[in-house]
């Protein structure tokens, strides 16, 4: 068995029944207990965006907290994401990814309370959060051990996983494709800003972030009107497609022939989890 079958072999186990239970059945059990405050607490939420108190404790302002949380998920997850889970399970996946993002909110905002209310203040002065610390000082010491796995993981999948690999990838691809330019180039134009941003610290990400996403997410929206007032006469067909692959066997021709309902609900479940974050600890960290 090669390097490849291997890491399919685990990809398939991890992504299987128990992951997609235990994500999705959180979002579940959280959107319960919250009174479905993805529902209820949404125009609230909306209004904050615009006139937030954005003056608090933290090193970093509330928009520009979200504006870094946000880098990550716009373009690779709702783009790139989308793509990936129709290729893989079908045209159905996007209506498992619709369920991983409604429950995710719930998920997604008990994940940035707890973060908030059991960071810390390092020796440097600067705030420090996340799952790892809300593992220590909300469940107990002798769960400890837990935070430092995470954290430990946390880093091997901000380096060589989802974190970086799958951005650059898209971004190496589009280019070549487009104007024909040399993967090693792209490389190292992203390697150069990347590190002049990141080396100066939160400070200088919040600031980048603050900057670009606005932009980016506008244009994203007006690209995703202009698509859907474009094909307008075929979103019904689409839509109509989509319901009836998350419940049946995909009998379309293409990347998704034959597609399961479980391929699908894997694909969508964990392309959700890409796209919003919810569940996977990254945003906590930045909350």
């Amino acid at each position: 068995m090669d390097f490849l079958a291997v890491l399919n072999e685990i990809d398939n186990f991890i992504w299987g029944p128990p992951l997609l239970v235990l994500l999705v059945g959180t979002g579940i059990l959280l959107t319960i207990r919250l009174h479905l405050l993805q529902i209820f607490k949404l125009p609230k939420a909306l209004s904050l965006i615009f006139r937030a108190q954005n003056a608090g404790s933290g090193d970093i302002d509330s928009f520009k907290a979200l504006c870094t949380a946000l880098s990550a998920t716009v373009g690779t997850g709702n783009i790139v994401g989308v793509a990936t889970a129709i290729h893989a399970g079908g045209p159905g996946a996007l209506f498992w990814m619709w369920m991983a993002a409604f429950f995710g909110m719930a998920t997604k905002y008990a994940e940035g309370l707890l973060a908030v209310k059991y960071r810390e203040t390092d020796e440097k002065g600067e705030i420090a959060g996340g799952p790892m610390y809300y593992i220590k000082n909300g469940m107990g010491k002798k769960y400890k051990w837990l935070g430092g796995l995470f954290a430990f993981f946390g880093v091997l999948v901000a380096y060589f996983g989802i974190g970086t690999f799958a951005q650059v990838n898209s971004i190496v691809d589009i280019t070549k494709m487009t104007i024909g330019l040399d993967p090693v180039w792209t490389g190292a134009i992203l390697t150069i800003f990347v590190a002049a941003i990141t080396i100066g610290g939160l400070q200088s990400i919040a600031a980048a972030a603050s900057r670009i996403v606005p932009a980016m997410a506008f244009i994203y929206f007006l690209s995703t009107i202009g698509v859907l007032l474009v094909f307008a006469d075929k979103v019904p067909a689409a839509v109509s497609m989509i319901f009836e692959s998350a419940f049946t066997t995909t009998a379309a021709t293409g990347g998704f022939l034959g597609a399961t309902v479980m391929m699908a609900m894997r694909n969508g479940v964990a392309r959700g989890v890409f796209s919003n974050e919810s569940g996977l600890g990254s945003a906590p960290i930045v909350a």
